[in-house]
């Protein structure tokens, strides 16, 4: 029930037929495209991402590689690889291990790869009651996580996020209790998560991304956590036509570029190019958010229903959540950085005078 399972559904609407996925000849195309590009004395970086062409995640990458060319002037090219072409964000994290790949495009899934410390950003389901919190929390971690994702070789552009994970099923959720009368998909290498969907009393069922079309068919699987635009493009509320307006939790990730690839810019650049992925963060952020609103009203539209939750059936979520946190604190989270996750969010509500 908590943040692993969600970055799974961009992994899901690339696995579906026709998406490509790592293959043999990969590592080997990519190493002859580096060095062509150090053949021409042009620096060529290659960034993986889940995110689908075309979708304002990849058209963000896109305007942060033209603005990074212009900036250097030709001498810095970004060559974005959608869809998760270089395979899973698990593959990914492995292709820049090996200089295969520099850069990716990550939810805090293909991050924790790197460093459990960035499922931080995401603390547990419900934490944050709106997106200023996620914000403010966000920008108090970051030194933090930059640095610790530093310390094992990689280098921050920016962080983000998509908006809230809501669920999505074929019979209407209130209540808790609706929920565990559902078979609510994890996925096939979420254990942590599977054991705390267990120890609350829900039915988890574990599957492949690429199962989930065909297990909301069959009924293998009743209910499926993700952010509306992912719903959306991979057609779930074909099956799925009801959604809890719950902010479950927010899609956290960022865009990080590999040490070694980052240190052949030269060093008089880098920060321009630094100041130019921040912006370019602040717009996948923007646009994911409103994208989010968009998809649901668009999947309205085609007969998805929203059920609205009030004050007291927020409190019996909370409820829920509350009695598994001490697993999520020390075992998916690290601790430390889910007690500072903790602290600034107790500041930020002392601040705004909420308890």
């Amino acid at each position: 029930m908590m943040q692993p399972i969600v970055p799974k559904f961009f992994h899901w609407i690339t696995s579906r037929p026709g998406a490509g996925r790592a293959l043999p000849g990969l590592a080997l195309a990519l190493s002859l495209a580096t060095t062509a590009a150090a053949a021409d004395g042009v620096i060529k970086l290659k960034l993986g991402t889940l995110a689908p062409a075309g979708t304002s995640y990849h058209k963000s990458m896109l305007s942060m590689g033209d603005k990074w060319r212009k900036a250097s002037n030709g001498s810095v090219q970004l060559i974005i690889f959608p869809g998760g072409t270089q395979g899973s964000e698990a593959d990914m994290v492995g292709l820049m291990q090996t200089g295969n790949l520099d850069a990716g495009l990550l939810t805090t899934g293909g991050l924790s790869e790197i460093d459990q410390a960035a499922l931080s950003m995401e603390v547990m389901p419900m934490a944050f009651r709106n997106l200023d919190e996620l914000d403010y929390v966000s920008e108090k971690l970051r030194p933090q996580l930059d640095a610790r994702l530093l310390a094992k070789g990689y280098v921050v552009l920016f962080w983000s996020d998509s908006g809230w994970t809501r669920f999505f099923s074929k019979s209407p959720i209130l209540h808790p209790d609706d929920l565990r009368m559902l078979k609510v998909y994890c996925g096939a290498d979420s254990a942590d998560a599977f054991d705390l969907w267990k120890a609350s009393g829900f039915n988890p069922v574990s599957l492949e991304p690429s199962g989930i079309p065909q297990g909301l068919l069959s009924g293998t699987i009743s209910a499926v956590p993700t952010v509306p635009i992912f719903a959306l493009a991979g057609q779930l509320d074909n099956q799925a036509k009801y959604m809890l307006e719950l902010n479950w939790a927010p899609l956290v990730g960022a865009a990080v570029v590999h040490k070694k690839s980052w240190d052949r810019i030269p060093a008089g650049l880098r920060e321009s190019l630094l100041r130019i992925a921040a912006d370019a963060g602040q717009q996948v952020k923007a646009a994911g958010r409103a994208e989010n609103e968009a998809a649901v009203a668009a999947m309205v539209k085609r007969g998805l229903q929203v059920q609205p939750v009030s004050p007291e059936v927020e409190d019996e979520w909370r409820e829920v959540i509350e009695k598994v946190q001490d697993q999520i604190r020390g075992k998916i989270v690290p601790a430390d950085l889910f007690d500072e996750a903790q602290r600034w969010l107790k500041e930020y509500r002392a601040g705004k005078g909420r308890p």
